[in-house]
């Protein structure tokens, strides 16, 4: 200790002379080259690895875009993703060969019914496993939660065993119904999580003023919530509008079908013409990328506040 009753403190190793500090100095001033080099490396193989992956996924896009502006002919000699003499005719044949109109009317009945009945129930249910107190509340949750983990084909033969007990095959109810249970688990985790971020200050400020649970619910939840109401509605378009499996089993009727199920008469001819069925995915595709690309800040917002829930 010194004279002041302190502790010596261990110093940092100090050059003992000129030339030690100046070595010092040499050797640090060759360090940052190489660290900045293996930094600058590390980028560029990180924006190449992502430029790789970006490009593999873009790909068969890229050729469901080409093939359908090319015959069936090059279709089946050229790969390359660049029609050589590109022709909109194939889009225009494929248009009037699946009657377009009325399979787009059928997927837009299913995907509306199945978006408008997921909107009125699961925010509501959202809510009140967020907020509200009830019995066996942390069970129930748990049970959601568990749902996600099972296969929907495990649970294919009943749904459509119980839509014929119930008289709903060949009607649109058949394939929404099924849709709506089935989005149930994650809109209600997603929409419990959204809910659960909003202040709870706001939820006393609104009891103080006299509004009852829905009320609440109805004049601060529902409208602070847009963003991850979007992203459970787009999430579930999606899958309404691509859903094959139901249609095809609870409809036998070609003129209620919806455009997967329509997609599939293409492909059950004896010569199967490649740039139609290209074509008519490009069709179908097109829709869902209007509306991500419409709705992209609203889906993005919604998961990030889903996460911090």
């Amino acid at each position: 200790m010194d004279a002041r009753g302190c502790r010596d403190r261990p110093r940092r190793h100090q050059p003992q002379n000129p030339q030690e500090q100046a070595v010092t100095t040499i050797k640090t001033r060759r360090a940052r080259p190489r660290k900045r080099f293996a930094s600058r490396v590390a980028a560029v193989l990180a924006i190449a690895a992502f430029a790789l992956y970006a490009l593999l996924s873009v790909y068969p896009f890229l050729t469901m875009v080409s093939g359908s502006l090319k015959t069936n002919t090059e279709v089946l000699t050229n790969p390359w993703p660049i029609p050589i003499n590109p022709t909109f005719d194939t889009l225009v044949d494929t248009w009037n060969a699946l009657d377009f109109p009325t399979l787009l009317v059928n997927s837009l009945i299913i995907a509306g019914l199945s978006c408008l009945l997921i909107l009125i129930i699961f925010p509501l249910a959202g809510y009140a496993f967020a907020v509200l107190d009830f019995p066996f509340k942390r069970v129930l949750f748990a049970i959601f939660v568990g749902a996600l983990f099972v296969p929907g084909v495990t649970v294919l033969l009943p749904i459509v065993i119980l839509d014929q007990q119930l008289g709903l095959l060949g009607t649109p109810w058949a394939v929404v119904l099924p849709i709506v249970n089935g989005a149930a688990p994650i809109a209600i985790i997603l929409l419990r999580a959204y809910f659960s971020s909003i202040p709870y200050e706001l939820h006393e400020a609104a009891v103080l003023d006299g509004c009852s649970p829905f009320g609440i619910y109805w004049r601060v939840y529902f409208p602070l919530s847009r963003s991850a109401l979007i992203t459970v509605t787009v999430l579930n378009f999606v899958a309404a509008w691509n859903e094959y499996v139901l249609p095809a089993l609870t409809n036998d009727d070609p003129s209620r079908y919806p455009l997967p199920v329509g997609l599939q008469a293409l492909l059950s001819s004896n010569v199967v013409q490649w740039n139609q069925v290209m074509a008519a995915s490009l069709l179908i595709v097109v829709p869902i990328i209007v509306l991500f690309v419409v709705l992209q800040r609203y889906f993005i917002n919604g998961l990030q506040g889903s996460v911090k829930g």
